[in-house]
């Protein structure tokens, strides 16, 4: 599906710019070219010049151009050879030979000098790292992440209709699991009864809305439960739940969620962690209001934990913002500061685990609005049961 530009958020960019007296921004995370021109890349050697005042330039891999052309808000799209046969170097290089030459002219440039974690691109399976090339070619250039952060992390109307989509594929290709899930599967059978169906009915979603849809799983059966380690061959028992940590991405905007099921009743050790982690849980969400302290919700979701005998716990952040990444500023922590505002859209996630394995999370997606927290996934939270 092609997307009308989103004029309020390219506004919003423009001005923080302005604030910050940039002349333009020079990105090339995928997760940011996306943001600023709605063209997601394959390879992740495209990039963008976006100016303060005039038009932005897309630079993308000639393979692409039939891409761009399509979904590109930009005006001006220069294309980049994936092969020059007289160019040893890897297109990356050529990429940041044209972003120099079209950021010729502007004064002071905002560069992503603080980016830790970028979001993928279509293909995956070898996301690309930023050179010494890349920083060395625009000296004095200004940090741009903390303001692409702070633009990010309020959506626009659009923005939030395309992370609606994800929701919806996720909750979807989790009914498909509940309808499909037996007694003693492995985990990653499990794991690819969700991903198939996202990538195989996703891509498509809704009539054409979703040109690609991706999926990514952590799945963990019973004692498989942990904080963070990879999906294996445990079987899948009755009694025990079946945890998913899933992200989907429909078309460059994300969607995370922790979903459970069970086979059966629920065991009475787990039943009596979920009666607590919901309490938690639905306190969480309350407290996620236009101008509720980030500090505050950290802290009470970590006492509330710590009151039911789970004291440092967990060891993951409870609550990130969602939208062209699956993990992106505000971040609530303790220590750190700012307030949740309308707009913004935040995966809340508490977990409690026991020691030697097995415990539970919870997650959902909730968008802010000047009433409270608008849950987005229609998928129930807590332990859902099969059959």
């Amino acid at each position: 599906m092609t997307w009308p530009r989103d004029d309020a958020k390219l506004q919003r960019v423009r001005a923080l710019m302005e604030e910050e007296e940039l002349d333009a921004l020079v990105v090339r995370a995928p997760d940011n070219v996306l943001y600023l021109t709605n063209f997601w890349g394959m390879k992740g050697y495209d990039a963008c010049v976006f100016p303060r005042e005039g038009e932005p330039v897309l630079l993308c891999l000639e393979a692409s151009a039939e891409d761009a052309e399509r979904t590109a808000w930009t005006s001006e799209v220069r294309l980049i050879r994936g092969y020059d046969p007289a160019d040893p170097r890897p297109p990356l290089a050529r990429t940041l030979d044209a972003a120099v030459e079209a950021a010729r002219g502007y004064g002071k440039v905002g560069l992503e000098l603080s980016l830790g974690t970028q979001a993928s691109d279509r293909m995956v399976g070898e996301p690309t790292t930023y050179t010494k090339a890349w920083f060395d070619a625009f000296p004095g250039a200004a940090d741009a992440t903390p303001l692409l952060a702070r633009a990010r992390a309020i959506k626009t109307a659009q923005e939030v209709e395309r992370i609606r989509l994800a929701n919806e594929l996720a909750a979807a290709a989790m009914d498909h699991v509940r309808e499909h899930l037996r007694p003693f599967m492995k985990e990653s059978e499990a794991a690819a009864l969700w991903q198939g169906y996202v990538h195989g009915v996703g891509t498509g979603w809704r009539g054409g809305k979703v040109e690609l849809a991706l999926p990514f799983s952590l799945v963990w059966a019973g004692k498989g439960i942990k904080t963070f380690t990879a999906t294996g061959e445990r079987p899948v028992l009755e009694g025990e739940p079946v945890l998913f940590e899933i992200w989907v991405c429909v078309d460059g905007y994300w969607a995370d969620h922790t979903k459970n099921l069970v086979l059966g009743e629920l065991r009475d050790d787990y039943e009596e962690l979920l009666r607590g982690l919901m309490a938690v849980y639905e306190r969480a969400v309350a407290h996620c209001r236009p101008g509720a302290s980030l500090a505050e919700l950290d802290r009470l979701v970590r006492d509330g934990l710590a009151e039911m005998g789970y004291p440092g716990q967990p060891t993951h952040p409870i609550c990130h913002g969602v939208g062209a990444r699956a993990h992106e500023p505000p971040y609530a922590h303790q220590a750190g500061g700012g307030t949740i505002e309308e707009g913004m859209v935040l995966a809340i996630e508490p977990g409690a685990y026991w020691e030697g394995g097995g415990g539970l999370r919870v997650e959902d997606n909730f968008l802010i609005t000047r009433d409270g927290a608008e849950k987005l996934s229609p998928f129930p939270d807590g332990v859902v049961r099969v059959g």
